[in-house]
């Protein structure tokens, strides 16, 4: 038996005591969504099209709450639904349709790959200066990266595969996860050409529109902890990079006393400005992915509007040089 029919299996048994769904015509054996699965799951599977469709609830952990409930709302309105923050059937019927998954699809399998494997370096060291002799900003261990390929939080990955050690797996191991695109990879479910930004730094939120002006991507940020240092007005995209690499100004860091000269930070998914940076008119800002993920949605950055990585990401690839971006308190 594959080790993904035996995780979905320990599921259901241990979790929902429910039968096993039919198998999809995908060949993959998914959890039943009905009236027996936990809440949990069914808030998974919502957060799941949400953030294919593009509307992103933050992590997928199937805990919903504020950015959950927004990322709904703005996906009402884009459909001229009715506001209401809350999953009714129509609303589920619709994101249904536009990400053109079923029920059953909401999990799939992921086979570990060696390009995986290679992505998983170890802890990031806090200081700054070793660092800076790293060849890749890479991940703490396997759970790290699992979680990102699904878009999600780490405990969401183990509810998904009961008494599976994350960290022991190896290329060549099957997982089950969210349901979502590799945003790492060229061929993924791409966003409609953006033509032009808003960011809320009162919501903490950064939304995509069409030459029409309707809403094609939302997505949370954090912003600068110090007011002084949130730009408000209207800017503009400069330049776009995937995979960068970051450099450190100790000026720019106060808090840091051992670092006497800039420093060059390897590219990778655990970089300071994560998979994507998109950098504004304005020297110094942009929108940018993230180590942690986790802390999206709250302040505490140098002025850069941080996302997760898989936003930034898919964002980085709908904008061009001069895209406007506006800033409203």
């Amino acid at each position: 038996m594959s080790m993904l029919k035996m995780v979905l299996g320990g599921l259901l048994l241990a979790v929902l005591c429910s039968p096993m769904a039919p198998t999809s015509a995908l060949g993959r054996t998914q959890p039943a969504i009905d009236a027996a699965m936990p809440d949990r799951l069914v808030h998974a599977e919502w957060q799941t099209l949400l953030a294919r469709a593009g509307f992103s609830p933050g992590l997928i952990d199937g805990k919903p709450g504020r950015k959950t409930r927004l990322a709904i709302e703005r996906f009402q309105l884009a459909q001229s639904l009715p506001a209401t923050g809350t999953l009714d059937e129509g609303t589920r019927e619709a994101l249904r349709r536009r990400v053109g998954l079923g029920t059953a699809d909401w999990t799939r399998s992921y086979v570990i790959q060696d390009r995986d494997a290679a992505l998983v370096t170890g802890p990031i060291p806090e200081d700054w200066n070793e660092r800076a002799t790293l060849p890749l900003s890479g991940y703490a261990g396997m759970h790290e990266l699992l979680a990102e390929r699904g878009w999600c939080s780490v405990d969401l990955v183990s509810l998904l595969n009961p008494d599976v050690p994350l960290d022991a797996l190896t290329p060549g191991d099957e997982v089950v996860l969210p349901n979502v695109p590799d945003f790492l990879a060229r061929r993924d479910t791409p966003l409609p050409a953006v033509a032009s930004i808003e960011i809320d730094l009162g919501d903490k939120i950064v939304t995509a529109f069409d030459n029409a002006g309707g809403v094609v991507a939302f997505f949370h940020c954090s912003i600068a902890e110090s007011v002084e240092k949130r730009p408000v007005g209207e800017l503009s995209v400069k330049v776009v990079v995937t995979d960068p690499d970051y450099t450190f100004n100790p000026a720019s860091w106060p808090e840091v006393s051992n670092v006497t000269r800039k420093l060059r930070i390897a590219p990778g998914p655990r970089n300071p400005v994560g998979a994507a940076w998109i950098g504004l008119d304005k020297p110094g800002y942009g929108l940018h992915g993230t180590v942690r993920p986790q802390d999206i949605g709250k302040t505490g950055s140098h002025g850069c509007f941080r996302m997760a990585n898989w936003d930034a990401a898919r964002l980085a690839r709908a904008v061009s040089i001069g895209t406007p971006v506006v800033v409203r308190e």
